[in-house]
């Protein structure tokens, strides 16, 4: 997630998000920046560049890597780490918790378990971003909550089972 404070731009991630986007920064820095120089430089040596796919695709590698590098760079300066050990035990469900639900509109569903975090670090697993429908209309809520979202099926009733 991102909030602008002050003329800042905040970004909210856990512990293990700001791991992995240091990983995933060093690795294009590191690794991939010198792949692609490698990859530049043998497409270079097959001559003419006008009509050379190779270099052509290079470059645009070389141009998506640096772009995303400048983007990690931005959001890495930005971090704001989401205290989880907080979370544990709260009452409500707040950034870095991880909440139980069970959908009540779909007969039969099991419950299903999600970490609410930051929109950088969410996924399809069961990590869901608090600027989420789902995830922000779990928000403040406590065990025991019915919550309807709008989602792209139409509206779905969850309940809250546990907050972790």
């Amino acid at each position: 997630m991102a909030i602008q404070t002050n003329d800042e731009k905040v970004t909210l991630v856990t512990k293990d998000g700001y791991k992995k986007l240091l990983a995933e920064l060093d690795n294009l820095k590191n690794v991939k920046r010198k792949e692609i120089a490698a990859r530049i430089k043998e497409a270079i040596s097959y001559g003419d560049l006008s009509e050379n796919s190779e270099y052509e695709e290079a470059k645009n590698e070389q141009a998506f890597t640096e772009g995303r590098i400048l983007e990690l760079e931005g959001k890495v300066k930005s971090i704001k780490i989401i205290d989880e050990k907080k979370k544990t035990g709260t009452k409500t469900v707040q950034l870095g918790s991880t909440v139980v639900i069970k959908n009540k509109s779909i007969k039969g569903s099991k419950p299903v378990e999600y970490t609410i975090v930051g929109s950088t670090e969410a996924d399809y697993e069961n990590k869901i971003s608090n600027e989420s429908p789902v995830g922000n209309a779990l928000l403040d809520k406590v065990v025991g909550d019915k919550v309807k979202v709008v989602v792209p099926l139409g509206v779905m009733e969850y309940e809250i089972i546990n907050i972790k």
